[in-house]
């Protein structure tokens, strides 16, 4: 019920096993270099077993930057990996500033391979599952305007032996991820071994992936690999772009894009369309590359484009904050009905208890209430690209106290703007005791001022001695346009 004057009893009702200890409502804006050398920062990871048994799904020996081996290759011999096609045709271009991770993936770090610095994440059929922070820091990337390119391979190409394997990777990521697990993509990869084919291209000539720069599509290539199965009805963004012969619509996909928030994702069911067929001694490798009854360069380039925003169509912004933006809503269950997801708090305050009621569904967060000294906050990272003139910050607000006074403040809710430092910005408004009313309000908040920069958006519920006075949060958003 709205309009409680008696102090809060965070029992069962409270939102079970959720006790994060995080200490500030940390929507993250994380900030991004003020000028990419080149327009569309492609990073490759190698974190993850990538070059495990008979796999050599590097760029280049030198890491992190390719530059090293050779800083102006023309020929893929001039960087060594079975990936080095690939990136040697994307640094002739010009356009393209290459990387590769070979350390935990980051979102809103310092370290020069952290994620924030790029455009498009490459994950080239990764061998090792990724950590619960990578996970985090992969989907909110993406969330925030990042491009993925995930790329697996048959069921069962366990080449390290450690009892995973693509897609149970891929598909783990997917599905136990702290930002969104209820099928984010819209697609799942199946379990798999199709030993060969020659998958068709959908016939769609606006589509930037099929009809891009680096060339027309028309086929790819199997050579032991697996397909999705899409589902527009968890995300109707989710396309199949070509499909195992034999099929189409939601069953067979080969290769399928989707979005994300404001960033972009591409699927690959094989390694070997990417596989250049030379690599480091010892490897024996696959020409998929050049594989004459197939585009796969083609392929591979145009999705890398459209992934990092340089091309027209499909959804998505620059995943660092580039030069245009998508309108969004950037926040992650921004009306609590996912608990603890995305959001992190000091213990209880994400909850369905009836003692108060969400202003939609069933869940909402709740700072203060104990009528005792207390404090209470509320935390999520998120970035704003810097192209973006509009950012609004907006949540509606229930206060109800059992203070009697007209005049005094004893009680309050902060919500502030702090960099990543922890110093306090601005202080955007101040609730208290003497706020209390009926129902919901909303408030709203511009935001525009910190695109592009790394601030802490923080919710700060305190309380004094006696009397409850509860701060009653519901259906936040952050939109930009």
């Amino acid at each position: 019920m709205l309009g409680l004057t008696v102090p809060r009893h965070r029992l069962g009702a409270v939102l079970a096993g959720f006790s994060l200890v995080a200490a500030g409502v940390a929507v993250q804006i994380t900030a991004t270099p003020a000028a990419a050398a080149t327009p569309h920062r492609i990073l490759f990871d190698n974190a993850h077993a990538e070059t495990a048994g008979n796999a050599d799904w590097i760029v280049s020996t030198s890491q992190p930057d390719p530059l090293g081996q050779d800083s102006s290759p023309s020929a893929e011999s001039d960087w060594t990996g079975a990936l080095s096609s690939w990136g040697v045709a994307l640094q002739k271009t010009g356009d393209y500033s290459l990387k590769t991770s070979t350390s935990a993936l980051t979102y809103g770090g310092s370290s020069a391979t952290d994620l924030s610095n790029f455009d498009t994440l490459v994950l080239p059929e990764p061998n090792t599952l990724f950590t619960t922070a990578e996970k985090t820091a992969i989907m909110t990337f993406v969330k925030n305007g990042g491009g993925l390119f995930m790329i697996s391979d048959h069921t069962g190409a366990d080449r390290n032996n450690d009892g995973e394997d693509a897609v149970e990777i891929l598909n783990d990521l997917m599905t136990n991820n702290s930002v969104d697990s209820t099928d984010p993509f819209g697609f799942s990869i199946d379990s798999l071994s199709i030993s060969s084919d020659y998958p068709s291209a959908i016939s769609d000539s606006s589509n930037p992936v099929l009809h891009g720069s680096f060339g027309t599509v028309t086929k790819s290539l199997i050579a032991s690999g697996t397909t999705a199965t899409l589902k527009p009805a968890d995300n109707s963004a989710v396309k199949g772009l070509l499909y195992r012969t034999g099929y189409s619509g939601n069953t067979g996909a080969f290769f399928a894009t989707s979005t994300f928030g404001s960033g972009r994702v591409a699927f690959w069911g094989d390694s070997s369309p990417i596989d250049d067929g030379t690599g480091q001694s010892g490897n024996t490798l696959y020409d998929g590359w050049n594989d004459s009854g197939a585009t796969n360069a083609a392929l591979a380039l145009n999705a890398t484009e459209w992934l990092a925003g340089g091309s027209s169509g499909g959804g998505g912004d620059d995943g660092g904050g580039g030069s245009t933006c998508t309108s969004a809503q950037l926040l992650g269950n921004n009306g609590f009905e996912s608990g603890s997801s995305t959001w992190s708090t000091t213990s209880g305050v994400i909850t369905n208890s009836t003692d108060e009621s969400a202003r939609t569904g069933s869940y909402y967060a709740w700072l203060a209430g104990y009528g005792s000294a207390h404090t209470d906050t509320l935390s999520q990272s998120v970035t704003v690209p810097a192209a973006c003139t509009t950012a609004t910050l907006s949540f509606y607000l229930h206060v109800d106290t059992a203070e009697t006074t007209t005049s005094t403040a004893y009680d309050t809710l902060k919500v502030q703007v702090l960099n990543s430092s922890g110093t306090v910005l601005s202080t955007l408004a101040t609730y208290s005791n003497l706020n209390a009313a009926s129902g919901y309000t909303q408030r709203s908040f511009s935001l525009a001022g910190y695109a592009g920069q790394s601030v802490t958006l923080k919710f700060t519920g305190t309380e004094g001695s006696t009397l409850q006075t509860s701060f009653v949060i519901d259906d936040t958003a952050l939109n930009v346009s």
